[in-house]
């Protein structure tokens, strides 16, 4: 069992930054795949990012690659994700996921584990 704790949101104007970042507890975090999702007003929860257990595979979704990294800390049970050259079609709340499988998924229903969710805004 691991739990997931998001920080790091905030209201950022276009163009800018923000690193979102995410705790999990328990001792077998680097046997979880480690994903980004993030879910717009009125939109369904979509993929952002996802890293394998080494944090040497990564998958982006098209919208955010080139922008985006995700990175991971087996050390310090973390993951994040740096935004840069934010849109204002970024804005969502941003929440972590970890699958206990070995293959990376980009999709909601393969992850077992979330956080509450971290907003960001992007102001145009």
């Amino acid at each position: 069992q691991v739990q997931l704790v998001e920080s790091g949101g905030g209201l950022v104007q276009a163009g800018g930054s923000l690193r979102l970042s995410c705790a999990a507890s328990g001792r077998t975090f680097s046997s979880y795949v480690m994903g980004w999702f993030r879910r717009a007003p009125g939109k369904e929860r979509e993929f952002v990012a996802a890293t394998g257990w080494s944090g040497g595979i990564k998958y982006y979704a098209d919208s955010v690659k080139g922008r985006f990294t995700i990175s991971r800390d087996n050390a310090k049970n973390t993951v994040s994700l740096q935004m840069n050259s934010l849109k204002p079609e970024d804005t969502a709340v941003y929440y972590c996921a970890a699958d206990r499988g070995m293959q990376i998924h980009t999709t909601v229903y393969e992850y077992d584990h979330w956080g509450q969710g971290t907003q960001v805004a992007v102001s145009s």
